[in-house]
């Protein structure tokens, strides 16, 4: 069977102007060096999980994977990671961050 090549690679979006605002914003606030965690969410596309410098999460959603690997590579100051212990040492979650998690 012959697959079509829209079905076997991913095309590469380029991140929007509105999502790299949003990261370097994140990163002004938050601090530098920060760290990014990007997760397939299914056919919504990908999340940046991003992990500032004061432990602060936030995030930004991409229409793909590699679109948000390209918005890693884009914003100056941040560093791509993984869940591992130093990432996951390195966050803070707060009450508030808590209760917006829980949907309150």
């Amino acid at each position: 069977m012959v697959r079509d090549v829209a079905e076997t690679e991913e095309t590469v979006v380029p991140p929007s102007g509105a999502q790299l605002a949003a990261a370097r914003k994140f990163v002004k606030a938050h601090g530098k060096p920060a760290r990014a965690v990007v997760e397939n969410i299914g056919r919504a596309g990908a999340r940046v999980v991003l992990v500032g410098a004061d432990g602060a999460l936030g995030d930004v959603v991409v229409p793909s994977v590699a679109t948000g690997e390209a918005l890693v590579e884009a914003v100056e100051d941040v560093s791509p990671a993984t869940w591992d212990a130093e990432t996951v040492k390195a966050t803070k979650i707060g009450p508030e961050h808590r209760r917006k998690m829980a949907g309150q």
